[in-house]
């Protein structure tokens, strides 16, 4: 599909490729956001420490729920988080969180090269969002390999979140409000019931 966008430099036109969205359940929708609390809109937000490991500023970075992904949604086989991802903010969107929290935008940032990640605080598996009050750049430590980085450990406690969720062991909503509030006090958990993230 081509559409035309008007710029200030004229029309330039894109080619949109069919994204995963097609493949979702009916019912869902990629932009609903539901904030666990209001949002400051600060353009300073400050990092918080949790047992070694950081944390979104509350004030910033409350954390979001889509209520169209239910417990339903993400317990079915068939559910992909890709066909809500990107839906409701665009990476340029998420890119202007590290501004507020006054990282730099590090470069060439994949790969074992990768420092930062600009996170969803509550997990598109565990029906987070994908608006700005549940985005925020988890970086570091450095000088430590790739899975060592804290968003691979915050990774392995949403996996440890989402199965526990699935097989019926935890509410969905207090696994929302627990990984948005300190997602550090899963950390032992999760390494416990999956070792290096997987679960």
């Amino acid at each position: 599909m081509r559409r035309a966008i008007v710029t200030g430099l004229g029309v330039v036109f894109c080619v949109l490729a069919v994204t995963a969205a097609a493949q979702c359940p009916p019912g869902i929708d990629g932009t609903a956001s539901t904030p666990l609390q209001p949002a400051s809109n600060s353009s300073h937000c400050a990092t918080q420490i949790k047992n070694g490991f950081p944390i979104p500023d509350p004030s910033c970075t409350p954390g979001a729920i889509n209520p169209t992904l239910t417990v339903g949604v993400l317990r079915d086989p068939s559910f992909r988080t890709g066909c809500v991802r990107s839906h409701a903010t665009t990476e340029q969107q998420k890119a202007s969180t590290y501004g507020p929290y006054a990282i730099p935008h590090p470069s060439n940032n994949t790969g074992p090269n990768q420092t930062c990640e600009l996170d969803h605080l509550i997990s598109l598996e565990l029906g987070g969002a994908d608006t700005l009050d549940n985005i925020w750049p988890q970086c570091g430590p450095p000088g430590v390999s790739l899975d060592q980085r804290y968003f691979k450990e915050k990774d392995g406690v949403e996996n440890y979140l989402a199965k526990m969720v699935k097989t019926g062991q935890m509410d969905l909503g207090a696994a929302q409000h627990g990984i948005a509030t300190d997602w550090t006090q899963y950390l032992a958990a999760a390494r416990q019931a999956c070792p290096g993230g997987h679960c």
